[in-house]
């Protein structure tokens, strides 16, 4: 059409050409300045839309931690941070928005925000970059930094905050890299740019709105996992009588150290003991018979009280097929002392318990003493009966065997004992019974003493008399003093001892 001769109607016809293909173009240019202004508007009423829901699942976790401050008071204060970071970044955007439009009196009509002027002169200055195109840089790196940081590096969602709000150079589609910027912002209509910094702000609603459900999620994954639950075997009754079939079930509960009821009810009345997520039990069986556990938990749940109640019971009672009879000193009773025993049938109370033996007596409730008398063997009789109505009756035998032989001694030592004649004059001589069970409290009435090259001197009483120090005048270093046929007697008891070991002192000047 530009070269060779064109007659007058021909030139008419190639101007109209030219100017339908110009009115295509402007046409078309409209309807996409039209788009981008719907898909704004869009965009805004989305925004408003989940700021709301965002607004509510922030009150939502403010309310958990402050009912279950260990579980979610952490959570919550991630969730303010990042709150705070997007609520900044979002009201930058906004602002710059306001800017951009705010010599357009209109600002639905779309078509009229095809100038590129704004934003080429507020971002650029030729090549470079003007302090508030810095700015913008900066607000979008800093919003996805600080983010990041409150997640922490090695969260999964950090990739996404990279992606959403990176400003990296992009490599357009002939191969060339162009910077964040000017591949953005630089030459679009101003009703592109302005949808641009609108989607940057969905952007910032959908990152709290998913942090948010990443906190939760995160927590919820947490208690929901088996790892936190354990099998608790919940019997039908939690006493049975041998040959009684075993009944109940296993079910899986729960444990989480960190939860904390508003108040627990335990059997009608208020009950405070509880700690690391349970309910500590602190009661008393009461009487043979059935008992019952029960009482509601509370918790608070979106700021209302919600009640878990439970119940259980157990059983003061057994049915055992003997008598539990148990010497507190020994398997033996010794004749000549009193023998404490205690005597009771399990599910049966003391009162209904008979016990008799010759030289047995009650004390009180289960305990007992015994002094047995002749013969090697001590039988105790047990009677009871049991909660059910049916009657028991169980034996048991104790050997019964003599003190054992006491020891002289001297200074509380026992055998041959090493010591200065000064010393032994004034010492009195005693007896014992090392490693006895029982505690005897013995008197030496007298004993026999042998120096060598004198004879045996006869001594009442505890310490040595003018015979017997006079012998032992004679003695010299080395010599070993012979302390024997020691006589002693258990104080306040009529047994007999019938030996007591004699004791020898060596010397030592």
């Amino acid at each position: 059409m530009a070269g060779g001769k064109m007659s007058a109607r021909q030139k008419m016809i190639n101007l109209m050409y030219l100017v339908f293909i110009a009115m295509l173009a402007m046409n078309m240019s409209k309807e996409v300045l039209s788009a981008f202004g719907f898909m704004n508007e869009k965009l805004t009423e989305n925004n408003i839309s989940t700021t709301e829901k965002n607004k509510q699942a922030y009150a939502n976790l403010a309310t958990k931690a402050d009912e279950q401050s260990a579980k979610f008071n952490d959570l919550n204060k991630q969730a303010i941070k990042i709150k705070t970071y997007s609520a900044d970044f979002y009201t930058y955007l906004e602002e710059l928005k306001d800017k951009m439009t705010a010599k357009i009196e209109d600002r639905q009509d779309y078509e009229s925000m095809d100038q590129t002027t704004f934003l080429d002169e507020y971002f650029f200055k030729g090549d470079k970059f003007t302090d508030e195109g810095k700015q913008f840089l900066a607000q979008i790196n800093g919003y996805r930094t600080d983010v990041t940081n409150v997640l922490g590096e090695n969260k999964q969602f950090a990739n996404i905050l990279v992606k959403r709000f990176s400003t990296n150079a992009v490599t357009n589609r002939d191969g060339k890299k162009i910077k964040w910027l000017d591949y953005r912002f630089k030459g679009f209509p101003l009703v592109a740019s302005l949808t641009n910094l609108t989607q940057l702000q969905a952007d910032i609603k959908n990152t709290e709105a998913d942090v948010i459900s990443n906190l939760l999620g995160g927590q919820l994954e947490s208690e929901v996992s088996m790892t936190n639950y354990n099998g608790i075997v919940n019997l039908k009754k939690n006493a049975f009588y041998p040959g009684d079939k075993v009944e109940g079930t296993v079910v899986l509960g729960r444990y989480d150290p960190s939860l904390r009821p508003s108040r627990v009810v335990l059997n009608g009345k208020p009950y405070d003991n509880f700690e690391n997520g349970a309910v500590n039990l602190d009661l008393r069986a009461g009487s043979v018979g059935d008992r019952k556990i029960e009482g509601t938990i509370f918790f608070m749940e979106n700021e209302v009280e919600v009640p878990v109640p439970f119940e259980s019971s157990y059983s003061v009672i057994s049915k055992p097929n003997s008598a539990v009879v148990s010497a507190d000193k020994m398997n033996v009773v010794y004749r000549g002392l009193q023998n404490p025993l205690t005597i009771s049938i399990p599910g049966v109370p003391a009162n209904l318990v008979r016990a008799s033996a010759p030289g047995l007596r009650q004390v009180k409730g289960s305990s007992y003493m015994i002094s047995p008398k002749a013969g090697d063997e001590v039988t105790i009789s047990v009677t009871g009966k049991l909660p059910d109505g049916k009657p028991i009756k169980t034996p048991k035998t104790f050997r019964v065997k003599d003190i054992p032989a006491a020891m002289g001694s001297v200074r509380g030592q026992y055998g041959t004992v090493r010591m200065p004649k000064s010393g032994l004059v004034n010492t009195p001589v005693g007896a014992g019974l090392p490693d006895f069970l029982f505690d005897l409290d013995l008197q030496v009435t007298s004993f026999k003493v042998k120096v060598p090259g004198q004879l045996a001197i006869i001594v009442k009483g505890t310490k040595f008399n003018a015979a017997a120090k006079k012998a032992l005048s004679k003695a010299r270093r080395g010599d070993m003093i012979n302390i024997f046929d020691i006589k002693a007697e258990i104080k306040n008891n009529s047994y007999k001892l019938k030996k007591v070991l004699p004791v020898n002192i060596e010397l030592t000047n």
